[in-house]
């Protein structure tokens, strides 16, 4: 979670599309639906916050008190096909990447995620849902400086056929180039500069994905591993590929890289600040979005805090 009482390292001009100031919600968000990997349902609450409260979930326990779990990078626990984050208590919140996009597309930096399971609604697959629900509500600006995570050196991490590399961006923003392949199936690739804006026009609504032929054995090593995997999937809540075809067709042509957009947007929420970089991707994953963010941050001369000045904002 960003520390907001710390000066920032640098002041810079506003950046193209990101607002100056941080924002809560004006009043309380509610949505419920089952989850992708429990298939249990969940009532989830998001509250207004205040400056610097950051992105914080909140799980009502069948016994005991509730136990309040950050959005940070030092409690992501690694699952399969989805972001999951438990505290040192071992309190567990699965499949958190929708929600963190849709906050951070949305312009909310401070907000209170309150639940009654472990695992948020995959609701229709995509983070627009989410998005709808938040911009039903006015957002509510505080006056407190947007702080922005600016890098100033490449890192990369790499596994396999993986690979991904932070570096400076040539302009003010958060820049993509992201290439996503499936065997027998095609290769995708999206390009572009990032914006909340265009994050909810053009990218909220593409859905999680995945083939029929490795579900099932996804959820019978589950089953032996005692970990909830795919039990609540199914074509209502994914795009499902069947051969090399998708059941009820795609959203869009390059739906799948699209998705892995809203994957990497919820994963670099962990930061608990916006990127300004150029972010190059090839077959990302969950685990290579938690592998880069974690090579950055350990390089601590990659990378500084900066707010906008208040004088060229204004």
């Amino acid at each position: 979670m960003v520390d907001i009482s710390q000066a920032p390292q640098a002041r810079i001009t506003p950046v193209p599309g990101w607002p100056s100031l941080r924002g809560t919600l004006s009043e309380a968000v509610n949505i419920k639906g089952r989850g992708l990997h429990t298939g249990r349902r969940c009532q989830v609450t998001l509250h207004p916050a205040p400056a610097g409260h950051g992105v914080a979930f909140r799980r009502r326990m069948k016994k005991g008190d509730p136990v309040v779990v950050p959005a940070s990078l030092a409690l992501r626990l690694s699952q399969p096909l989805c972001t999951t984050l438990q505290n040192p208590e071992g309190v567990v919140i699965r499949t958190t990447e929708h929600l963190l996009a849709a906050l951070r597309a949305c312009d909310i930096d401070d907000v209170l995620v309150e639940l009654d399971a472990e695992e948020l609604p995959i609701l229709d697959g995509s983070a627009q849902p989410w998005v709808a629900a938040i911009l039903a509500v006015r957002r509510k600006e505080l006056p407190v400086p947007l702080r922005f995570i600016q890098v100033l050196e490449p890192v990369e991490w790499a596994d396999g056929p993986h690979h991904l590399q932070i570096e400076p961006a040539a302009t003010p923003g958060f820049e993509l180039d992201v290439t996503m392949t499936m065997k027998d199936v095609g290769q995708w690739h999206w390009q572009g500069i990032l914006t909340p804006e265009l994050f909810r026009r053009e990218i909220a609504a593409a859905r999680s994905f995945g083939r029929v032929k490795l579900a099932i054995p996804a959820m019978l090593y589950g089953l032996a591993r005692g970990i909830p995997i795919l039990r609540g999937a199914g074509p209502w809540c994914a795009a499902t590929i069947l051969g090399r075809r998708v059941i009820g067709g795609t959203r869009m042509p390059d739906e799948f890289v699209r998705h892995k957009l809203v994957d990497m947007l919820g994963d670099f929420a962990l930061l608990g600040a916006p990127l300004l970089a150029r972010v190059t991707a090839l077959r990302p994953t969950h685990d290579g979005n938690y592998g880069l963010m974690t090579a950055l941050m350990q390089k601590k001369t990659a990378w500084r805090f900066v707010e906008i000045d208040p004088e060229s904002a204004g």
